[in-house]
């Protein structure tokens, strides 16, 4: 059973730390908004047909597509989203961005950089870490500076998913485009966008 609080659906044991996180920020002078928690599998279903349609529409091919589309989102059901232990964060000081998660906005000289800082410092003592880090040999999604990962529930959650057969999952699902998943494909996904990841986290 999901928590619903301030803009967020999380597990009842995350909710309480991410609020607890919150009203520190608060005091350093950061406000805490949630841009994305807990997410069912259509959600991400309609954020996958979405951005598989419109590369359609610019004429890309299937299988550079799927390339295009796991750069940044999940495919529907292998999401840590779905865990209700990860969300995405900013600092609504100065309001909402038009595109608030964007690698900018952390980095040096963007609006959100000292809240980064303070995140880098904070963030693990109520149990918070970084999911998707800023490491050049690290493969799977981009950085991700804002997607953060309660460890204690979200660990033993990616032991379990571990032992899933991930391509039967994909395939019983019609996933749009998943005729294209081939096992080199699902083999690589597994062990890129899965498992390479914060090795504090895994």
């Amino acid at each position: 059973p999901m928590m619903v609080g301030n803009g967020y659906k999380l597990l009842p044991e995350v909710a309480k730390q991410l609020e607890l996180m919150k009203a520190d920020a608060l005091k350093a002078g950061f406000k805490i908004q949630v841009i994305s928690s807990y997410r069912n599998y259509t959600y991400q279903n309609g954020i996958w047909e979405r951005k598989y349609k419109a590369n359609q529409a610019k004429k890309i091919a299937a299988k550079e597509n799927i390339e295009k589309i796991i750069e940044y989102s999940t495919i529907p059901g292998t999401s840590r989203h779905h865990w209700g232990t990860d969300l995405d964060i900013i600092d609504g000081t100065r309001g909402i961005p038009a595109d608030p998660l964007n690698e900018k906005h952390f980095n040096e000289g963007g609006s959100m950089h000292k809240f980064k800082l303070w995140l880098d410092e904070n963030a693990s003592k109520y149990g918070f870490y970084l999911v998707y880090t800023d490491n050049s040999a690290r493969k799977g999604f981009k950085y991700e500076p804002w997607h953060f990962t309660y460890k204690a529930i979200s660990e033993p959650m990616l032991q379990a998913y571990k032992k899933l057969d991930i391509k039967k999952v994909l395939q019983e699902n019609k996933l749009l485009g998943s005729e294209n998943f081939t096992d080199d494909f699902i083999e690589k996904y597994r062990k890129e966008n899965i498992l390479d990841i914060n090795p504090v986290i895994k």
